[in-house]
């Protein structure tokens, strides 16, 4: 009886930062379906602000899902290290960019390597690897092989 009670309350969906979370998922697991938090950073992020990771997300009240909102929006006690964008290009200062923000900006970081045609934003706008990877066995797309390539054997020639 007491179970059928608590699932009736749970909630299907929680949204935080525009991203819909499915509600049986502890809240340290919960962060991490946010675009831009990972494991550790959502670890930290709940140790440093008293949120407990066992609680499954759906038992929050709406106030402190308000509250984890607001701080993930303004991070300002993690440590630099964990931070997903350190010594940002045009301020130099750390930050942490979550959702569209962080897919907008590393969109304007690869078309301004291509702008400026560094070696980086070549390799971007071919779709080949930029790292140093391998490129003649890895990496064989249509219409983009590096190495070698095999001719078409015609039947009845020997």
């Amino acid at each position: 009886m007491e179970r059928e009670q608590h699932k009736a309350n749970v909630k299907q969906l929680v949204r935080i930062l525009n991203t819909d979370i499915p509600g049986q998922y502890h809240t340290g697991h919960a962060l991490t379906k946010i675009k831009g938090i990972g494991v550790n950073f959502a670890h930290a992020f709940c140790a440093r602000y008293n949120i407990d990771e066992t609680k499954v997300i759906s038992q929050l009240a709406e106030p402190e899902i308000r509250e984890i909102e607001a701080r993930l929006k303004s991070i300002k006690e993690i440590d630099s290290w964990l931070l997903n964008r350190q010594h940002d290009y045009d301020t130099g200062e750390d930050m942490h960019l979550l959702t569209t923000d962080l897919r907008f900006k590393n969109d304007f970081d690869i078309k301004r390597l291509q702008k400026v045609r560094a070696y980086r934003g070549m390799r971007h706008a071919a779709g080949l690897p930029t790292r140093g990877q391998r490129t003649k066995a890895h990496f064989r797309k249509v219409g983009r092989a590096v190495g070698v390539s095999k001719t078409k054997a015609t039947p009845g020639k020997k």
